[in-house]
């Protein structure tokens, strides 16, 4: 059996320059139609200012465990904590220190027009017009939309909704942002000005990133950790990204397509041993395979 990947020393959860966000252990959840999640097998740990990718198949429970982040499900079985408190009973006393981009923005985005709607929070917690106007201009200005300031919003693409709904999520300045899917619907620069966005509030700000995604090939770029989850939630494998996709079964039982540049270098040892080992950045990937070639 491979041996799953832990969280590393500098990380532990007792760690007082890395304390705890998130915390689920085992927490079980039956839909209606009979559906159950059992998001089990290790705790999922979230530190602060960690950037965490949630992988696995549809219907593996991705979403339902950000769900729980968020208190909008109230575990059946387990438990959950964020900033130390179970989000589903005292949502109120941590709402304002989590920003949150759902998958289907469309049902996010609410206000008749970008600049109104991404003002939306600050106008709710009751802050000073001027404080408003600072904070949404700033965010606009963070995600490259204040073009799109006096914009009806049904009327923009998806990727100027995602980060419509994105600029909405940071106006108050959170320290967790939880992402369902944020990539989905990107162009190729859009993308890469997202992944270093996340990884500028990261390291500058102290934010920690919980994000769901499908696409694969960008996980070694942003996260710091991921954590595989195999259909009905089962929490198969955590650690970095490259400790994660160099296990290639436990990701096949996930039905998981690693990264491209991962499954080239398994190829590789398949057919000569003394291969490199997996690299997972382009400029990674040439400088091993040149010491390779020259032996």
């Amino acid at each position: 059996m491979t041996e799953h990947p832990h969280v590393h020393e500098h990380d532990h959860p007792d760690d007082p320059c890395c304390e705890e966000v998130v915390r689920i252990s085992c927490v079980r959840h039956t839909y209606e139609d009979g559906t159950s999640v059992h998001l089990c097998g290790m705790d999922f740990l979230v530190h602060r200012g960690k950037r965490v990718a949630v992988l696995g198949p549809n219907g593996a429970g991705k979403t339902t465990l950000l769900y729980h982040i968020l208190g909008l499900l109230r575990p059946q079985e387990g438990e959950v904590r964020v900033f130390g408190i179970e989000p589903a009973a005292d949502w109120k006393d941590i709402r304002r220190r989590i920003g949150v981009v759902l998958q289907n923005v469309d049902e996010q985005i609410i206000a008749p027009t970008v600049f109104d709607d991404v003002a939306f929070s600050p106008q709710q917690y009751g802050l000073p017009d001027a404080e408003v106007q600072q904070r949404t201009v700033a965010a606009l200005e963070l995600l490259g939309i204040s073009e799109l300031a006096d914009r009806v919003p049904h009327s923009l693409s998806g990727g100027e909704k995602r980060k419509v709904a994105l600029a909405g999520a940071l106006v108050m300045e959170p320290e967790l942002l939880v992402l369902d899917e944020p990539f989905e619907g990107l162009d190729p620069k859009s993308r890469a000005g997202l992944i270093e966005l996340l990884e500028r509030l990261a390291t500058e700000r102290g934010v920690t990133v919980v994000l769901s995604t499908h696409d694969i090939d960008t996980v070694p770029d942003f996260a710091d950790f991921a954590y595989v989850l195999a259909p009905g939630g089962t929490i198969v494998l955590r650690g970095t990204p490259a400790e994660v996709f160099s296990n290639a079964d436990v990701i096949a039982q996930g039905n998981i397509k690693p990264p491209i540049l991962a499954e080239l270098f398994a190829r590789l040892r398949e057919r000569d041993a003394d291969a490199p080992e997996p690299a997972l950045s382009v400029q990674a990937a040439v400088e091993s395979l040149e010491a390779w070639k020259r032996g």
